[in-house]
């Protein structure tokens, strides 16, 4: 779309929201003003009509989200006890304190399109919605944690920096915030590679192992093929996605493997090798039966990730509790004042 026709379906998109200011709160709103928001890369906003399919698929994608926040909390807050320093402890318990965080935000953006936190969490726990299949890979050096920051977040980075112009505006705002401290948790990462491949032999033989361990279920954090991906063209004609998951892709192997040369660290793809043409590197195929049976959260370590989840919501139950009973003091002391 041309710049004109860009501003003329940005004037259209207001004139059909302000006709509808004058409706009553809840009236049903026409595709036509829906499609114009979209049309003119404007944001929906929760009191806005929209598709039950947009909807739908939104509630989806941001429940699974927020699902991966609160379970990646586990792989490193297992090593916070075991980390080697005081100065890694308080580093590593920062980070998973804003996973939490992460989760939070995220579970309100959902929130906004009318489901309930508990029933998502419900969901949750009976394995009737997922979460992102790179939890359930173990973690057995400290190397691995470094590897998460530097790849699994550095994957996040490269597929969440786009969803901060997410067409639904709870969402987008909710990852432009998660996406500051996403940048820290990388470099957090990144900084632990650095420090072990600069070590001893033994400890950059361990960050070797963890790039292997971690290359490849990184590279397939990005989803499958785009030709096999069922929901990425309604997501991109939505202005939910704004890349494929291919394009995506590319741009996390460009970006990440001259890091990894940096590290003096070999990537383990011997089908790895910079393409002069077209100004990127070619790259092997990632073993797509692996993905799928990691999706499939079948396994010893998914069923560790869901039990301890359910024990620490458990757990949990009494400060929810609490909170609530405080809110609602705090309500009655509001009223009668």
């Amino acid at each position: 779309m041309g710049h004109q026709g860009h501003r003329s379906g940005r004037q259209r998109a207001r004139q059909l929201r302000r006709l509808d200011h004058g409706r009553a709160k809840g009236a049903r709103v026409s595709q036509a003003q829906f499609d114009a928001l979209i049309d003119a890369d404007e944001r929906i906003e929760p009191d806005d009509w929209m598709p039950d399919d947009y909807r739908t698929t939104l509630v989806r994608q941001i429940a699974q989200h927020a699902h991966s926040e609160i379970i990646g909390m586990q792989p490193e807050g297992e090593w916070i006890t075991r980390a080697p320093s005081l100065h890694r402890k308080a580093i590593l318990t920062a980070k998973v304190q804003d996973e939490a965080g992460h989760g939070m935000y995220l579970y309100g953006a959902a929130e906004s399109l009318g489901v309930d936190r508990a029933e998502l969490l419900d969901r949750l726990h009976n394995k009737t919605q997922k979460y992102s299949s790179i939890f359930n890979y173990a973690t057995p050096e400290w190397a691995d944690v470094g590897a998460i920051g530097w790849l699994v977040d550095g994957a996040a980075i490269a597929n969440q920096v786009p969803l901060c112009r997410c067409s639904y505006g709870p969402y987008g705002r909710a990852m432009v915030r998660i996406c500051k401290e996403e940048s820290f948790h990388q470099r957090q990462g990144f900084q632990i590679m650095l420090t072990l491949s600069e070590g001893t032999p033994e400890q950059k033989a361990m960050a070797q192992r963890a790039l292997d361990r971690w290359w490849w279920p990184s590279i397939m954090m990005f989803g499958p093929p785009d030709t096999d991906s069922p929901n990425t063209a309604r997501s991109m004609a939505w202005g939910i996605k704004r890349y494929t998951n291919d394009e995506l892709r590319q741009q996390f192997v460009d970006a990440t493997v001259p890091q990894a040369d940096l590290l003096g660290l070999t990537v383990p793809d011997p089908d790895l090798a910079w393409n002069e043409e077209r100004g990127q590197y070619d790259f092997g195929e990632p073993d797509w039966d692996e993905f799928a049976m990691m999706v499939k959260g079948e396994g010893e370590i998914p069923d560790l990730r869901i039990s301890t989840r359910r024990n620490a919501h458990t757990e949990g139950e009494w400060v929810r509790e609490a909170a609530v009973a405080y809110a609602e003091k705090q309500q009655e002391r509001e009223r009668v004042a």
